[in-house]
C-alpha cells in the first residue's frame, strides 16, 4: 500500500447498492457525520443498536483496519458482523492474519479477503492464513510492527511519508526509495489510510469518547484517527460527564459509531459435570 488511494473510495455502499435503508452513503449517518466535520460544525457519533446496524455500508473492496493483538483488543463482534454483511474484496490491515477459527479468521475463512497487511502473519494457530496463502488465495504484505503503527499514525496526522531505518537492506526495503542521512540508511515508508476501522475499546460516552483497558488498547488509537469511518465496540455507553476526561484516549472527533456488545454470558455446565 502506498498510501496514495483516495481514503473514501469504496468506503460504503449506496443504500441502492445495499437494496436496503442503512447508514452507508453519502445520505447516512457516517456521510452526514463526514459532511458536518468538512463544514467546521460539531460532529456527532452515532450510537448503534447492534454490531450489524455499525457495520452496515462497508463497501466490497473497501479497505479496513483491524484493531488487535492477537485476541487482546480483537473486535470479535464487528467482525463477525462484517462477515455477515457480506462485504468482499476488502483489504485488511492488522497486526496478526488471525488466531484458531473465530474473528478475524472467520472473515478470512469466509473468503472476504482479498489482500492482508500484517506484522505476524503466522503463528501455532493461523491455520486458516496458512491454507489460503499457501493456495494462492490470499494476498501478502508485511510490515514490520512499528512500521505498521507510525504508518497508521502518520495518515491520522497528515503526514505525506516519512523516512524510517527499519527493514533497509531487506527484502521489505525493496522498490522502495532510500536515502542516507547523517550517516545511517532510511527507507521511505508511506501512511496507511483506511476505509474503515473496527476497533475495540473498553467504554464509551455518546459523543464517541473511548476509553480503554490496558494492553487491549493496542492498535485502536493510531486506527481510529487513520479511517473515514471509525466504528467503535465497548462493553457500555454512558452519558456525556461519565467518563474521566484524563482517561479518554481516542476523542469522539474521530469516532463515528458506537455500539455496546456486553461480554456473552457464560455457557452452562453440562448436566452430570464434575463441579
Amino acid at each position: 500500500m502506498t498510501g496514495e488511494r483516495s481514503p473514501g473510495a469504496g468506503a460504503v455502499r449506496t443504500d441502492e447498492q445495499r437494496g436496503e435503508p442503512g447508514h452507508g452513503g453519502a445520505s447516512g449517518a457516517a456521510g452526514q457525520t463526514a459532511a458536518a466535520r468538512g463544514r467546521g460544525a460539531t460532529p456527532s457519533t452515532l450510537v448503534c443498536a447492534s454490531a450489524d446496524e455499525a457495520v452496515a455500508g462497508v463497501a466490497d473492496g473497501a479497505t479496513v483496519l483491524v484493531g488487535g493483538f492477537g485476541t487482546a483488543g480483537q473486535p470479535v463482534e464487528l467482525i463477525d458482523a462484517l462477515r455477515r454483511s457480506g462485504a468482499a474484496d476488502l483489504t485488511v490491515v492488522s497486526n496478526n492474519a488471525g488466531n484458531g477459527s473465530h474473528g478475524l479468521a472467520a472473515l478470512l475463512a469466509a473468503g472476504r479477503v482479498r489482500r492482508i497487511v500484517c506484522s505476524f502473519p503466522r503463528q501455532k494457530d493461523s491455520y486458516v492464513f496458512d491454507e489460503l496463502y499457501r493456495s494462492g488465495r490470499i494476498e501478502l504484505e508485511v510490515v514490520p510492527q512499528g512500521n505498521l503503527a507510525e504508518r497508521l499514525r502518520a495518515a491520522g496526522a497528515g503526514i505525506g511519508a516519512f523516512y524510517c531505518p527499519t527493514g533497509v537492506g531487506t527484502p521489505l526495503a525493496e522498490g522502495k526509495e532510500t536515502r542516507t542521512i547523517d550517516g545511517r540508511d532510511y527507507v521511505l515508508e508511506y501512511p496507511i489510510r483506511g476505509d474503515v476501522a473496527l476497533v475495540k475499546a473498553h467504554r464509551a460516552d455518546t459523543l464517541g469518547n473511548l476509553v480503554y483497558r490496558r494492553t487491549a488498547r493496542n492498535f485502536g488509537p493510531v486506527m481510529a484517527t487513520a479511517a473515514t469511518t471509525t466504528v467503535a465496540q465497548v462493553l457500555s455507553v454512558s452519558e456525556p460527564g461519565s467518563l474521566d476526561p484524563e482517561a479518554v484516549v481516542t476523542p469522539g472527533i474521530f469516532v463515528d459509531r458506537v455500539v455496546a456488545c456486553p461480554p456473552a454470558l457464560p455457557r452452562p455446565a453440562a448436566e452430570g459435570a464434575a463441579g
